[in-house]
């Protein structure tokens, strides 16, 4: 059997990044799927989610085994997000994807790198904000808060792929900013993981996955993540930060100007 090598090149370069960074793995493989692999972005998003889901599964389970998930939280984020993912799968299948639905997944994926770029650029901000907002957000609100933010997570990974990671971290961190952070990280990625395998499922229904490239690109990313996760250590989180939060800006500007 024959591999692309640049597919598994792809998958190595965006493992390492996540390795390094804990982001940008949807963030980046999306764009990189539609102007690198010529993939319609209906196929981009749905081959994504599955690299995606896949990815973090090994994450998910070494999480778990260290406690570092608070079920509560993902539960409640799940309760948001697995019903409008399928609500939104459904609207999907009703509509289809033509000009018009391929417009609105380009300004969705757009928005989505924009949004992600925020969340990185600011992050060391976001605790702060967190415990600003503890002034409004009591006990009884914030199961429904956490619900809501499911809910609009679902929806945005359904139609872009992006934003389990990095926005739902951040959303996790404004509603409970005295959360240990390891358990932030291992309740964001425990919900990720069923969140985007769901969508990739709808997608999958849909046609929207090109399983060959999926398997190449995951055996990069695989040993990217390891190599990335120990040069961590030697890099300064600022440039990093700085380097990726560029790199999402620039994806996000040439994918918004094909809408």
């Amino acid at each position: 059997m024959s591999f692309d090598w640049i597919a598994v090149a792809a998958g190595a370069g965006v493992g390492l990044i996540v390795g390094v960074t804990g982001v940008g793995g949807g963030s980046l493989m999306t764009p990189l799927l539609i102007s690198v692999f010529g993939l319609d972005k209906a196929i981009a998003i749905g081959t994504d989610l599955w690299f995606a889901g896949l990815t973090k599964v090994s994450g998910s389970i070494a999480h778990h085994r260290e406690d570092h998930v608070d079920y509560h939280i993902t539960k409640k984020l799940l309760i948001g997000s697995i019903p409008a993912t399928i609500a939104t799968m459904v609207f999907t299948h009703v509509e289809g994807i033509k000009k018009s639905g391929d417009n609105m997944l380009a300004y969705a994926l757009g928005i989505a790198l924009l949004l992600t770029a925020v969340t990185v650029a600011f992050r060391p901000v976001w605790y702060r904000v967190g415990i600003w907002l503890e002034r409004w957000i009591t006990r009884e609100t914030r199961p429904a808060l956490t619900v809501l933010c499911g809910a609009i997570l679902g929806v945005l990974v359904s139609l872009s792929s992006i934003g389990a990671g990095a926005l739902g971290a951040t959303m996790i961190l404004l509603l409970y900013p005295r959360l240990d952070m390891k358990r932030l990280v291992g309740s964001d990625i425990a919900h990720a993981v069923p969140l985007t395998i769901v969508a990739g499922i709808g997608h999958a229904s849909l046609g929207n996955v090109n399983w060959v490239l999926l398997v190449e690109l995951l055996m990069g990313s695989i040993p990217g993540i390891w190599v990335g996760a120990k040069l961590t250590k030697h890099l300064p989180e600022t440039i990093t930060r700085i380097a990726l939060c560029i790199c999402l800006v620039l994806a996000a500007k040439k994918i918004l100007m094909t809408a």
